[in-house]
């Protein structure tokens, strides 16, 4: 019996398009604008649960690389979990995020072709006003801010998406952006970001 679950609370995530990324509009059937997508994000878990294991106030990091096209698969993973994170809850979220109980990710569980694991380190997931900072220790994070829309204190959103992780995404820049692991030294500053809350599950 699949165990349900439900995720509640923000990501914050930066990826290296030069505009905004246009997988939201497609729905991951437009080529990235730089050929290949280089990703990360982080998450807030405000409210959550894997079966009967309290997950609020779990901070979260995921590390993407696409080598194109996303609704054509083929994606290398990592993700990464607080180090205060009790074991039981690392093991329900890495069952979350390789898609295998269903629900909201469970395109992970098709689209990604290697999954490095998880780490477990400190992580922070702040607000300084509208930016998000988000630190995943060793691995880098960054500054994420909204792009501000015509109407004071009013951001640019894209609202009703069919977009996987959420239907109203904040279009934003990453004032500063880095990732460095696994082989991989990226740096994303300046260059397109996205804030949503999540509202995920498999309920």
């Amino acid at each position: 019996m699949t165990e349900a679950w439900i995720l509640k609370g923000e990501m914050a995530l930066s990826c290296s398009c030069t505009v905004f990324c246009p997988c939201v509009i497609s729905l991951g059937n437009h080529p990235p604008t730089e050929e290949r997508c280089q990703t990360w994000a982080g998450f807030r878990i405000d409210e959550g649960h894997f079966d009967v294991i309290d997950l609020a106030g779990i901070k979260l990091g995921l590390m993407m690389d696409l080598p194109g096209i996303m609704a054509r698969g083929n994606w290398t993973v990592a993700l990464f979990v607080e180090d205060k994170a009790p074991i039981q809850a690392v093991k329900g979220l890495t069952r979350i995020f390789t898609g295998r109980v269903g629900g909201t990710t469970h395109l992970l569980s098709i689209l990604v072709g290697q999954f490095l694991g998880v780490q477990q380190i400190p992580i922070t997931y702040e607000m300084q006003g509208d930016t998000r900072i988000v630190s995943l220790e060793r691995y880098g994070g960054g500054a994420i801010t909204p792009v501000p829309g015509k109407q004071k204190g009013e951001n640019v959103v894209i609202r009703n998406s069919d977009y996987w992780v959420g239907s109203d995404i904040i279009v934003a820049r990453a004032d500063k952006s880095r990732f460095r692991g696994f082989g991989r030294n990226w740096n994303l500053t300046g260059r397109s970001a996205e804030i949503v809350k999540l509202d995920w599950g498999n309920q």
